[in-house]
């Protein structure tokens, strides 16, 4: 098993899911297709947008598993065969593109707009809260 020293801390004890957290951004940032932007909408609140020109509605599929935003778009076949392509430099493939959000963080919405898929986060206000622990005597 690879583990990474932070994680080896004896501070840092349960953190085996932050670790798997990591590797999983790790993957994603390997990803280069699409091309994205995350803006910062205020008040914890997240806009990603994706650059899917050619993509209808039905052709994306916007999901949330266990912390993990997925973006997939599947094209059909391509090109039909009346069309005859001088120049195609417009990405005609599937993609699969993955966010690891945040504890607490919400998908508020998805919209498709002149070829940009806009995808709205927010992150409502956590109540903050102190628990105090009892301490019994042993005996």
């Amino acid at each position: 098993m690879n583990r990474s020293i932070l994680f080896d801390s004896p501070f840092l004890l349960g953190f085996e899911h932050t670790r798997t957290l990591v590797e999983r951004a790790a993957k994603a940032a390997a990803e280069s297709y699409p091309p994205y932007n995350v803006e910062d909408r205020g008040d914890g609140g997240l806009r990603i947008t994706l650059a899917v020109a050619g993509f209808s509605p039905d052709q994306l599929e916007v999901t949330v598993e266990d912390r993990q935003l997925t973006v997939a778009g599947k094209r059909d076949g391509g090109a039909r065969p009346e069309e005859a392509f001088l120049h195609r430099g417009i990405a005609a493939r599937g993609f699969i593109r993955t966010f690891v959000l945040a504890d607490g963080m919400v998908v508020d919405g998805a919209v498709l707009e002149h070829g940009l898929l806009h995808i709205d986060l927010a992150r409502p206000e956590s109540e903050r809260r102190v628990l105090r622990i009892p301490i019994r005597s042993a005996g």
